[in-house]
Parts: structure tokens; sequence; C-alpha cells
């Protein structure tokens, strides 16, 4: 009887002992990146003039904008100091491919 107790036990225990347990990890990168706004779509696209070229940056839906200074500009005044020809540096986060604008700071006060 015993036997049979043990037995039942260890066919009970035997697939928890060889379980595995699965894990994922996501990496979340940041970069900052410098250059001149050639095309700017709000809510959707920044394209800036880089030394290797017009890169497009899609922006997250809550961009911060602000100044050199640090100055968080309110949406009406980002209509009329964020446009073509102003040097910026942006800040964006992601991964992959998937990397989303969530900063811009204009280069001026």
């Amino acid at each position: 009887m015993k036997k049979v107790i043990l037995s039942m036990a260890l066919a009970l225990a035997a697939p928890l002992a060889w379980a595995q347990v699965s894990q994922t990890t996501t990496t979340t990168t940041t970069t900052e990146g410098t250059g001149t706004i050639t095309e700017f779509t709000p809510g959707s696209t920044l394209v800036l003039k880089e030394t290797a070229g017009p890169k497009p940056l899609p922006l997250w839906e809550k961009v911060v904008y602000v100044t050199k200074s640090g100055k968080e500009l309110d949406e009406a005044t980002v209509r009329t100091r964020v446009k073509v020809g102003v040097p910026v540096r942006v800040h964006y986060a992601g991964e992959g491919d998937s990397m989303l604008v969530d900063r811009v700071v204009l280069d001026e006060d």
C-alpha cells in the first residue's frame, strides 16, 4: 500500500519537477538626435535634416515641447514656433523600428 501511495505521489509531482518557466525581456532604448526641422506634422511626424540625411521620426501621442532653457510650450505656442528651419534636439525611445519622439527641445528661448 505504501508503494502504491508513493508511486501515485511521484507520478503527480513529476510534471512539476520538469515544468519550464518562460521569461520575456523587453529592452527599451532611448536616443537623442539633433538637426533642423525639414517637415513637421503635429501629432504625427517630425523630419530632421541630419548630417546623414533626412530622418523621419514618428511622434508619441504626448510629446513635450520645451525651449533651450526648459520652459514647456503650450499647444498654441508649438503651432507657431515649431516649424521648418528651426534647429532642435529630440529625445526618442522605443524598441527597434518602433522608436517614438517623446520630447522636442527647441534650440532657442
